[in-house]
């Protein structure tokens, strides 16, 4: 088959020449332009109740390349990581992104992206879910310490996964603190929050206090120990010598030896003036009388000094003398 070169010369070509000729003739063009990144997304480490780290390989086919993990509760992600760079080498690259601010017991879907002067590769979807938060225990007694016979209350906080509306119990162990921890009335149910709060009604020793959980898993918070102080009355009359007054009241409970301080209040400070010890009175009080001479009138109170650890010290209302 003759067939005429630029040459304008004829060129005889084979059957085989031909076929060849028209295959090279039927080839497309080899396109020049660099491909988008080669993208996978890999397994979520390190993770725990709020918290964990997203990894993935990149190969960024030789441009400069960024990326970033989409996650959230579906396929419809809605969070992104900050957008960092991958290089521009042709060689596959790990990544990893850590993520806070996650909700406990919660399934999150995430998947990689890169993006390259060519488009982006998107890698394919992952899950993973995080961890249970432990539940914990905290609580504080107020007032404290609270004037004998008084109310205190046990308050806190259940905290964790589970913490709402579950069933928590007081125990106390009252001074000398030997006969162990017992259940205190009924158990409560906590807030939607997992709070609480306990009165004690009449407390008249002092007692450390726990909150334990009801049920699996059992969980007890630390020992708050609310103080008792005892009740310090008073009462003045004039005494039969000039410039001396009687001051005398009752202490309860009994606190039978125990020191009483007659102070006067000067600038905020209390100055000691006189003394005297508690005297037995009847079986739930003891008694104190003191005459003294009042040398600068004013306002007095007594102090009733407990030492013996079963009470807490305490004060009498303030009187005017004078």
């Amino acid at each position: 088959m003759p067939i005429r070169s630029k040459l304008g010369r004829s060129v005889r070509l084979t059957a085989a020449g031909v076929v060849a000729a028209l295959a090279v003739m039927a080839t497309p063009a080899v396109s020049l332009a660099a491909p988008t990144p080669s993208v996978s997304t890999g397994s979520a480490t390190l993770v725990q109740a709020s918290t964990a780290t997203l990894n993935g390989s990149i190969n960024p086919q030789g441009q400069s390349t960024t990326y970033f993990f989409e996650y959230g509760h579906t396929r419809s992600y809605g969070y992104q990581t900050v957008v960092a760079g991958a290089g521009a080498g042709n060689q596959t690259v790990h990544v990893s992104v850590p993520v806070s601010g996650l909700a406990s017991l919660t399934t999150y879907h995430y998947r990689l992206i890169a993006v390259n002067g060519s488009g982006a590769s998107t890698g394919g979807d992952q899950t993973f879910t995080t961890l249970a938060v432990p539940l914990s225990l905290s609580i504080a007694a107020t007032p404290n310490p609270v004037a004998f016979g008084g109310v205190a209350y046990i308050q806190g906080t259940l905290s964790g996964t589970g913490n709402a509306y579950h069933a928590v119990e007081l125990q106390g162990n009252a001074f000398p603190f030997v006969a162990g921890f017992t259940n205190i009335g009924n158990p409560q149910i906590t807030s939607a929050a997992g709070a609480f709060a306990f009165p004690v009604i009449g407390l008249t020793e002092i007692t450390q206090y726990r909150v334990i959980t009801v049920g699996s898993p059992l969980v007890a918070s630390a020992v708050a120990v609310e103080g008792v102080a005892v009740r310090v009355s008073v009462h003045v009359a004039r005494a039969l010598r000039p410039h001396y007054v009687h001051i005398y009241g009752a202490v309860t409970p009994s606190e039978v030896g125990m020191q009483i301080g007659i102070v006067r209040v000067v600038n905020g400070r209390n100055v000691l003036v006189a003394g005297t010890v508690l005297k037995p009175a009847n079986a739930t009080a003891s008694r104190y009388s003191k005459v003294f001479r009042v040398a600068h009138p004013g306002i007095y109170r007594v102090l009733a000094r407990i030492t013996d650890g079963s009470h807490y010290s305490a004060y009498s209302a303030p009187v005017r003398i004078g």
